[in-house]
């Protein structure tokens, strides 16, 4: 298989492209062209969010997520490497489906709507969703935020990584997640090689999950391998030992 030099990295909910920041010097460090690209209604300082959402916010869907990422790569000269965290990660299986990725990493993903997600999933992220809420946008608190992304974290660290990272989230997202049949996967079709990462202790998308949706892809001739990472919590992006995790991707990658 020829690779790729161009990446896309696509943050998830509840965060935006700030968390990839590291990721993205160290693998341009290794030769690769990356790109951040803000999910609509995220642009911003996240402190500043917080104060002020973005007006794009509230209409921001998950179709619009995924069709943004599509608009990028079919711009690029060449097929990216696509690598998504969290509701990202269903958001990668999407566009490998679509045929825009050479090849594309799930990391910690959300399950599509074709899947049902274990009771501790559902547990987690049901505030997201703003069935029972008249707020018009979710946003964590910082309870939320310590028992479902910081909780491997040492407590005293936890604060400031609220500060740097939390944002509010569009209530679209988490709904069309589960009820637009666009968010359903064709697990029998065949794809280009996909790499499922998940973290033990993630208490938003348990590992089991992740072993789970691998296992749902059923095309003798196409690749999925899978990778869980004992210890790591939802944030396993961004908390210490982050670079074990970007470096065995890319290893990955540079073996296909």
């Amino acid at each position: 298989m020829t690779t790729s030099k161009s990446i896309i990295l696509i943050h998830g909910n509840f965060v935006n492209e700030i968390t990839w920041a590291k990721w993205k010097d160290r693998y341009e460090q290794r030769g690769y062209k990356v790109y951040t690209p803000v999910n609509p209604g995220h642009q911003g300082n996240p402190s500043d969010l917080r104060r002020q959402v973005h007006p794009d916010l509230m209409k921001t869907g998950f179709t619009d997520i995924v069709n943004n990422i599509a608009r990028i790569a079919d711009g690029l000269p060449e097929k990216p490497l696509i690598i998504g965290h969290s509701m990202a990660g269903m958001a990668t299986m999407k566009l490998l489906e679509m045929g825009k990725a050479i090849a594309a990493v799930s990391i910690d993903g959300a399950p599509p709507k074709n899947v049902f997600p274990p009771f501790t999933t559902l547990k987690a992220v049901l505030p997201a969703f703003g069935f029972f809420s008249s707020k018009k946008y979710f946003m964590g608190s910082r309870e939320w935020y310590d028992k479902c992304f910081f909780n491997t974290l040492p407590e005293r660290d936890r604060p400031a990584a609220f500060d740097s990272f939390a944002v509010p989230e569009s209530y679209k997202v988490s709904r069309e997640l589960v009820l637009n049949p666009f968010s359903n996967i064709d697990f029998k079709k065949s794809h280009q090689p996909i790499l499922f990462i998940g973290g033990g202790s993630d208490t938003i998308f348990p590992a089991s999950l992740t072993t789970t949706l691998a296992k749902k892809y059923s095309d003798k001739n196409s690749k999925v391998d899978l990778k869980i990472f004992e210890g790591k919590s939802h944030f396993i992006c961004g908390e210490p030992g982050w670079e074990a995790v970007a470096d065995y991707i890319l290893d990955w990658y540079e073996k296909l």
